[in-house]
């Protein structure tokens, strides 16, 4: 009788499980939860398989100087933001990995203040700001870590290198004695954009140009490694390990840039970069481009990216440099039939 009673239990409970698939199947649902389906857990800023944690961003320097810089393949998202004279300065991203070694650390913008709030309070890595910008950094929603606070403990100059392009910060241990310090830090969360098959209607090109009013970049798609290979003002943008940089998805995000009211040391004025609001975008993935539109309503909003019809596009799945200009990218290997103007114009 108990053996009875047990089959029939055993047969109930594949019974269920049988009915579930078949559910899932008939209504494209495969959220259902079955003992031997495996949940796979991802990054919210890369999609890859991690558990999201303390956000770090870091400000880098970005000239010829500067290279090659260290720390930036650990990098979940890099930001490429126009400076004084036309250069450009990066602001990367850390939380999946968070490397013992970044920089070259340099210092803060007007601009960093918007494009970082999307992430909530984020703890921020810099080595100072113009002495008219800092009280408006210190009322900013982030956690400042930055080298006037925290000191040589944690930023060092590297005696291989000439400031102002030495300083390297200790990103890791820098963020857990923070953390343990009791200072707030976010954690990554979903930023507004998406991971998926590639969309339809993805244009293949040779290589893009991206250019800023004294600096550009270059990238060139490998089948080999799956990803962008980047160059920086012409030359193959190697790390300090050698490694060429180069992410799954590049997003060109054609932004305003306008005088700020503020002023380096030697009177260039700062730009100000505008990533709320919307505007034109080119998204590459998977060796082609498909042109698309971004939309952040406000500053503590994530960025979305869609096609002319409102349909969301997926990125791949891996790092992600956004190139932050107003100036058109120069693709090259177009069929002509493909050279077609932005949405808006």
């Amino acid at each position: 009788m108990i053996f009875k009673s047990a089959t029939r239990i055993t047969l109930a409970i594949a019974s269920l499980a049988i009915v579930g698939v078949s559910l899932a199947a008939l209504t494209g649902v495969d959220k259902i939860k079955l003992p031997f389906k495996k949940t796979v857990i991802t990054h919210s800023l890369t999609g890859l398989a991690g558990v999201d944690g303390p956000v770090l961003i870091v400000k880098i320097d970005d000239t010829t100087f500067a290279h090659p810089q260290v720390g930036l393949k650990d990098a979940d998202v890099v930001y490429i933001e126009q400076v004084e004279g036309g250069l450009t300065r990066l602001a990367a991203v850390f939380s999946s990995t968070i490397p013992n070694v970044i920089g070259p650390v340099r210092s803060a913008r007007i601009s960093d203040i918007d494009l970082m709030s999307q992430y909530g309070r984020v703890a921020f890595a810099y080595s100072g700001a113009q002495s008219k910008f800092l009280p408006v950094l210190a009322q900013a929603n982030v956690s400042d870590v930055g080298a006037m606070r925290y000191g040589a403990k944690y930023y060092i100059n590297n005696p291989s290198r000439n400031p102002p392009y030495a300083m390297m910060v200790n990103g890791k241990q820098l963020l857990e004695d923070a953390q343990s310090a009791g200072v707030e830090i976010s954690h990554s969360k979903s930023m507004g954009w998406t991971f998926g098959d590639a969309p339809l209607g993805l244009q293949k090109f040779t290589s893009v140009h991206l250019p800023w009013p004294a600096n550009s970049y270059d990238a060139q798609w490998s089948t080999s490694e799956k990803r962008f290979l980047l160059s920086h003002d012409g030359v193959a943008d190697l790390d300090a390990d050698g490694y060429q940089l180069g992410p799954k998805t590049i997003v060109i995000q054609m932004v305003s840039i306008t005088n700020s009211i503020y002023h380096d040391k030697v009177g260039g004025i700062t730009p100000l970069i505008q990533t709320v609001g919307s505007g034109d975008c080119y998204i590459l993935r998977d060796g082609g481009m498909v042109r698309a539109k971004w939309s952040r309503p406000d500053a503590l909003s994530g960025t979305t990216f869609t096609s002319a019809s409102g349909e969301i596009i997926a990125f791949n799945r891996g790092q992600i440099w956004f190139a932050l200009t107003s100036k058109e990218p120069v693709f090259q290997g177009l069929a002509a039939q493909d050279a077609t103007p932005p949405l808006s114009k």
